[in-house]
């Protein structure tokens, strides 16, 4: 999960608040200082979190409630609210409004920015774009090498010359066959540091190519330090947006993101893992709706369309809301989830879920264990793929024999289709009103989440 420790601190700050009795100056004094902590621990710049949460304060102390708002719940929506101007208020989208639409990446070296090259092609190519990469960066050893790798994985044509070391004239040489494309990726060396040579480099090139975009890419683990190569690489070549790379491997990921926010440099994507397909358009919204525990209903269906057909998944969804799904039905549903990515991260888009306290094992479901239960069913009969109900222990020993999977990895695919059908019966308790589930957290769906 992306800023795991953050989030967790702030969830159990906001939970304090809906467990209260009643809201006075002393409980505020307390959430302040608790979000203060979270978001130092969080390596946040400390004179930023101290205004933000000065803000917070004095609206929180000041503001009368809306109608139709406990003040309890308007405590929490001012720290919704507030969290999100503080990570730069509204999304930055890149609208595809040209062809070819030249979209170059800039950045120190280690910054991931090869790597987001190719996550950016396989972004708009899932998105029915022509995507092509075009490898520039002429200084490091292997560049050219990984470029290529990289472009194979997102299964787009690598525009690249190992012989020829100037990145303009490698442009040159192929720019009269990127009209056949919809979108240019351009990968460009980097430096251990914004050397003159590398602003030269990066100046030329730029007048050269004239991107359509020009991104920064900033290793989420450099933290605070993002500011100030946002605003270096800003002055020096204009950058029209940042990509905050590595978001899932560090604690410091929120420094970075304030930092870049506070710097001019809007964030327009976030790298969320190591796969090809774990890059997300960053919204702030959807972002501290997330870490709040309520939720980013527009990222959960924007992954969702790109692996399943909307009719699949509303006929699905109909039968599991029912609790009429059978095994074959928990496997499909699961499968597609796999494909949009780990079954932790996409429960933490889906508002209310947080404070379900779903099982770990449950979120933990792979790959290659979805691949055991596949074949694990085919020695199942028809009636048991059913009403896996009936599934005893005299069963699963044949199931287990005829297919060559441990009686163990059986049991715990039985044990999964109960844990579903469990769950399915919340969603009936609550009518399908995602406003009760977050009551449980005590707060609110935000406007607009």
């Amino acid at each position: 999960m992306i800023l795991e420790k953050l989030s967790d601190s702030l969830k159990n700050t906001l939970s304090k608040i809906a467990k209260s009795l009643f809201v006075d100056e002393k409980l505020i004094n307390e959430l302040i200082k608790d979000i203060q902590r979270a978001l130092l621990q969080s390596d946040v710049n400390v004179k930023l979190v101290f205004d933000l949460t000065e803000k917070i304060k004095n609206r929180a102390l000041n503001e009368e409630s809306p109608t139709g708002l406990t003040k309890k719940e308007q405590i929490i929506n001012i720290v919704y609210e507030e969290l999100v101007n503080f990570l730069g208020k509204e999304q930055h989208r890149i609208d595809i409004k040209q062809k070819p639409f030249k979209v170059m990446l800039v950045g120190l070296f280690g910054s991931g920015k090869t790597t987001t090259a190719g996550k950016l092609a396989k972004f708009y190519t899932k998105r029915g774009f022509k995507v092509t990469l075009v490898g520039l960066d002429v200084h490091r050893p292997a560049a050219m090498d990984q470029i290529e790798q990289v472009g194979k994985h997102a299964n787009v044509k690598v525009f690249s010359d190992r012989k020829i070391k100037d990145a303009v004239e490698i442009w040159e040489k192929y720019k009269n066959e990127f009209g056949n494309y919809d979108v240019l990726i351009i990968d460009t060396s980097g430096r251990d540091a914004l050397s003159q040579d590398l602003i030269l480099e990066i100046e030329e090139v730029n007048k050269r190519i004239k991107p359509n975009e020009n991104l920064l890419v900033i290793s989420a683990d450099i933290g605070q330090t993002a500011q100030k190569q946002a605003e270096q690489f800003h002055k020096s070549c204009g950058i029209t947006g940042v990509i905050v790379s590595k978001m899932d491997g560090t604690a410091r990921g929120g420094g970075a993101l304030t930092a870049c926010a506070v710097s001019g440099a809007p964030i327009k994507f976030i790298g969320v893992g190591e796969k090809i397909d774990d890059l997300e358009q960053f919204n702030p919204e959807g972002f501290v709706g997330r870490i709040l525990g309520m939720g980013d209903l527009e990222a959960l269906l924007e992954k969702a369309k790109e692996v399943i057909k909307v009719e699949e998944a509303e006929d699905l969804g109909k039968r599991f809301l029912k609790g009429e799904f059978n095994l074959i039905d928990l496997y499909e549903q699961m499968e597609a989830m796999s494909k949009m990515g780990p079954l932790s991260s996409i429960v933490e888009m889906i508002p209310g879920f947080s404070s379900l306290k779903l099982p770990k094992e449950m979120l933990q479901v792979q790959e290659g264990k979805l691949k055991k239960w596949k074949i694990a069913m085919s020695s199942f009969t028809k009636k048991e793929l059913e009403d896996p109900e009936i599934v005893d222990f005299g069963r699963i020993e044949r199931i287990s024999k005829g297919s060559g999977i441990p009686a163990s990895e059986v049991r715990e695919l039985i044990k999964q289709y109960r844990q579903s059908k469990k769950m399915v019966k919340m969603f009936k308790g609550s009518k399908g009103d995602m406003s009760k589930f977050m009551k449980k957290f005590g707060g609110r769906l935000p406007t607009g989440m």
